[in-house]
């Protein structure tokens, strides 16, 4: 990419950081502030499914909207809307208040990242691609992974501090891509844009069914259900089996987001380059069911933290992958896609949470069993698949 299209890059880079940072940063002070409202875990697992449900909703039309209009227009809206999702927060006086605000936080995220995955389509040329969506995955991870440590310490300040200082640096980073964001037209034909109809949630869904690369989608929902799966039972899994205190458990979810992190911004690009990203796809499959499974013959903080961390790295690696491999497949359908994608992620984040909290109370094996199961029968499906991925790749080079 030439200079001008790494500085898009980094922007975009920074606005994703932003996002999801604001987003972890509420986790810290979460069962304090719910305490001043009488309300406890039930109500926490909510919010988070309110969060979910909302960018599930609006992530495909924003896709949609920003083929037809632009990605920056899009973008700017998301921050606006998201920083002023954390003020209403932080001003809440009653549970209502909070159910809206996070409605809307959810709304401002999607809103954000499929015209940013979208935008660095139109930046990049097919061989670029991989490290385009790797970098944008890498600073997602990274706003996940920082935002609750960030939290944590703004919350010694005053409790609700964190809100604020999120909300302060989205709205600072819509002024900033007001003025250094590009205003690029999609990379579509203006034939095309004109043909372009807003469609509804579920024509969109049912329109995705219909794609080249549908099993792509069907890839990031289950991937995405296994890590929020793996991710809402780890802290209850050691702390019931092993007493594991708050600190151990940082610990263990902070080295393997670290470590994904890692793995997307240095070593992703030459494992395209290397491979392709269908054999990362499969691999990845592989080593995230096994490492779920490996959690439950681990016993020692060392073990576990080392197969936390595999796990945590073969889905940072997925995801990338997963995103340049239907970006490539889409075409001149980049907001299409980039929604869809986003869209089938927060399925997976929606229902992961809420089944893996099921089976844990029955056993607290069997998320860890029902999660090894689907991404066994994940890789099946997508090795099944992949030669017809090749030669879909080869028609669109040719």
């Amino acid at each position: 990419m030439n200079k001008k299209n790494n500085a898009i890059l980094y922007l975009l880079m920074f606005n994703m950081f932003i996002t999801m940072a604001g987003i972890g940063i509420i986790i810290p002070v979460m069962p304090e502030y719910l305490g001043e409202f009488g309300a406890a875990g039930q109500v926490l697992g909510f919010l988070i499914a309110m969060f979910s449900f909302s960018q599930f909703i609006f992530a495909p039309l924003a896709g949609d909207l920003s083929d037809k209009h632009g990605r920056k227009k899009l973008i700017i809206f998301g921050l606006i809307i998201s920083g002023l999702a954390q003020i209403t927060f932080g001003l809440s006086t009653s549970l209502w208040m909070l159910f809206v605000s996070r409605f809307f936080s959810g709304l401002g995220a999607a809103f954000l990242v499929p015209p940013m995955m979208a935008f660095v389509a139109d930046i990049t040329t097919l061989e670029q691609r991989g490290r385009g969506m790797g970098l944008l995955g890498a600073s997602m991870s990274l706003g996940f992974m920082i935002g609750p440590a960030i939290g944590g310490f703004l919350s010694t300040i005053f409790l609700t501090f964190p809100f604020f200082f999120a909300a302060g640096t989205a709205l600072i980073a819509a002024v900033i891509s007001s003025f250094a964001l590009p205003n690029l037209p999609p990379n579509i034909p203006s034939g095309e844009i004109k043909k372009l109809k807003r469609e509804n949630l579920f024509t969109q869904l049912k329109r995705s069914t219909q794609t080249s690369y549908f099993v792509m989608f069907i890839i990031m929902f289950v991937f995405s259900f296994g890590l929020a799966n793996f991710q809402s039972t780890i802290a209850l899994y050691v702390q019931a089996v092993y007493q594991y205190t708050p600190t151990q458990i940082a610990v263990i979810i902070t080295v393997g987001g670290f470590v994904g992190v890692i793995a997307q911004t240095f070593v992703i690009e030459r494992l395209f380059k290397l491979y392709g990203e269908m054999p990362v796809v499969l691999v990845n499959l592989v080593i995230a069911a096994f490492s779920m499974l490996g959690i439950l013959f681990v016993h020692h903080f060392a073990t576990i933290l080392l197969v936390a961390t595999v796990f945590f790295t073969a889905t940072s690696l997925l995801r990338p992958a997963v995103n340049t491999l239907i970006s490539k497949l889409a075409g001149e359908e980049q907001g299409f896609a980039a929604g869809m994608i986003t869209a089938y992620m927060s399925l997976g984040n929606m229902i992961g949470p809420a089944l893996a909290g099921t089976l844990f109370d029955i056993q607290p094996s069997y998320p860890y069993i029902l999660g090894t199961i689907i991404l066994s029968i994940c890789f099946v499906i997508t090795l099944v698949w992949s030669n017809r991925s090749k030669e879909l790749l080869n028609q669109i080079k040719t």
